[in-house]
């Protein structure tokens, strides 16, 4: 039998561990594969509870944050220790997903060492450099060297053929946030206690339509952050909609929201939501309002309309299905946006029935086995 080939993977925030421990699982069932995993801790507590509920045990935590640290003091970190991590693996292979510090710098140290990089969402582009910031410039970064290119859509395919990536090297693999969405549902159905903590809200607002919400985006802070809870403040009056917000733990984030937010009867602000309980709120919720990446992903594959507070997104699948819809973050836009879709039972049927364009479930499977013939 073939040696087993060694695969890194390396991430650092609770999003990437969400899309990637589907990848981990199959590595480490696979005979071909010698899985290791390398993370970051660029989020330390939401992570921790995602490696928690997936039974990952990373082989290196370098636990790199600081408080107050800059962009660019955690890139040099990054790029420095995730290098003495590949000189002491010597992997075949490195994975990275998405869009982060850590996937930049963990990919250039790879290419550093002349190791092949295996980007895993490869593909998303917005068209606008700082939207999202600095997210964008991360993922074209990557793929100007990925020797791997894991496209979760067609549109994403498309975008790096038109950058000049070797045709090749690009395969649409679907997003293994669906795998992960599947794994998880799975398990709560095994065992409800898993996602039992939102039950006082449940029946806190019995009765009322659930709008969950999130918010977290960098390029947000200040006067768009300021905006959406103004809106939110707005669409809480109505009777018979409640908000669960699940605050990030960003004081840019907590400030606003906690000034503006806390102490609404039809308002929950609660800590952020371990990987079951967020997969929970999703299920209870009758839309989304989100300027996340991953939630424009994860509500249409349970049937929720996503509307989209950021002027861009590298996601226009969502919108060109019908599934999502950017709305920005004027707070007029998002009240009218939000009323909608609550009054008008067909724009809402509309978007709950479009085809969610972002996966089967499959994907962690055909990213294996790619890897195995690369």
């Amino acid at each position: 039998m073939a040696t087993p080939r060694k695969i890194l993977t390396v991430f650092g925030t609770r999003p990437e561990a969400i899309k990637l421990f589907p990848l981990v699982h199959a590595l480490a069932d696979d005979p071909r594969f010698e899985s290791r995993v390398c993370i970051s801790a660029q989020h330390r507590e939401m992570l921790d509870q995602v490696l928690d509920i997936a039974g990952i045990v990373p082989d290196h935590d370098l636990d790199l944050m600081t408080p107050g640290q800059t962009l660019d003091a955690l890139t040099a970190r990054a790029l420095v220790e995730i290098g003495a991590v590949l000189d002491e693996e010597k992997p075949d292979w490195v994975v990275v997903q998405g869009d982060t510090t850590t996937v930049m710098a963990g990919a250039l140290a790879a290419y550093y060492r002349k190791i092949p990089v295996c980007h895993v969402e490869a593909g998303l582009r917005s068209g606008d450099i700082y939207h999202p910031w600095p997210e964008e410039v991360n993922r074209r970064v990557v793929g100007g060297f990925a020797a791997l290119h894991c496209a979760p859509t067609e549109t994403a395919r498309e975008a790096l053929l038109r950058e000049n990536v070797d045709r090749e090297n690009v395969h649409v693999t679907g997003n293994t946030v669906i795998d992960a969405l599947q794994w998880v549902t799975a398990r709560i159905a095994q065992e409800p206690s898993l996602a039992c903590g939102l039950a006082d809200l449940e029946a806190r607002f019995a009765g009322k339509r659930i709008i969950g919400m999130t918010s977290h985006r960098r390029e947000n802070f200040g006067e768009g952050m300021q905006n959406i809870a103004n809106a939110v403040k707005d669409i809480a009056s109505r009777d018979g909609v409640a908000v669960i917000f699940p605050v990030h733990l960003n004081p840019n984030v907590r400030a606003v929201m906690n000034e503006q937010l806390a102490g609404l009867d039809n308002v929950a602000l609660i800590e952020p939501l371990d990987y079951p309980h967020f997969a929970r709120l999703l299920d209870i919720s009758h839309m989304m309002l989100t300027d996340s990446g991953g939630v424009q992903e994860e509500a249409p594959a349970l049937g929720k309309p996503v509307l989209v507070m950021r002027e861009t997104t590298e996601r226009p699948e969502g919108v060109e299905a019908g599934t999502a819809k950017l709305v920005g973050t004027d707070t007029d836009t998002i009240v009218r946006e939000t009323n909608r879709l609550l009054d008008d039972d067909a724009a809402y049927a509309a978007m709950a029935r479009a085809h969610n364009p972002f996966g089967d479930g499959r994907s962690a499977a055909r990213i294996a086995d790619l890897l195995a013939s690369a």
